[in-house]
């Protein structure tokens, strides 16, 4: 009968923590240029600011997660918005996103490979 109940408690134990999901989605290239372009996602650019001024996603803002002001900006951000984040290989952006959803925001997009992937497809940067 024990192990029955330790049997029941683990299984229920373990759907409850797959099914509380994840607050960000990892999106390729082409995911990710539908979902920035959807009305009300807000495109963050996590790169430096040198990195961003050399190309960046139509629509996006600088927020360095290298800065130490990072946390300081994505709270001022609205934690009810939808965010598309990236950055040049997806290392920071995944770095940007973990802190995000650690923060209460509920719907954040990733690029999974980064602008550099974005370049690879031919899809278009603008430089400021």
């Amino acid at each position: 009968m024990k192990k029955i109940a330790l049997a029941l408690i683990a299984a229920v134990t373990l759907t409850a923590c797959s099914s509380s999901g994840s607050a960000v989605t990892n999106l390729d290239s082409k995911a990710f240029s539908g979902k920035s372009q959807e009305a009300g996602v807000v495109t963050i650019d996590v790169r430096t600011p040198g990195e961003y001024m050399t190309g960046h996603i139509t629509g996006a803002i600088n927020i360095d997660v290298e800065a130490a002001t990072f946390d300081n900006e994505i709270a001022k951000l609205d934690k009810t918005k939808t965010y598309a984040v990236y950055c040049h290989s997806g290392r920071r952006s995944g770095i940007a996103t973990a802190a995000m959803a650690k923060a209460g925001f509920t719907s954040i997009f990733n690029l999974s490979n980064g602008v550099t992937d974005w370049i690879a497809q031919d899809l278009p940067l603008v430089t400021s």
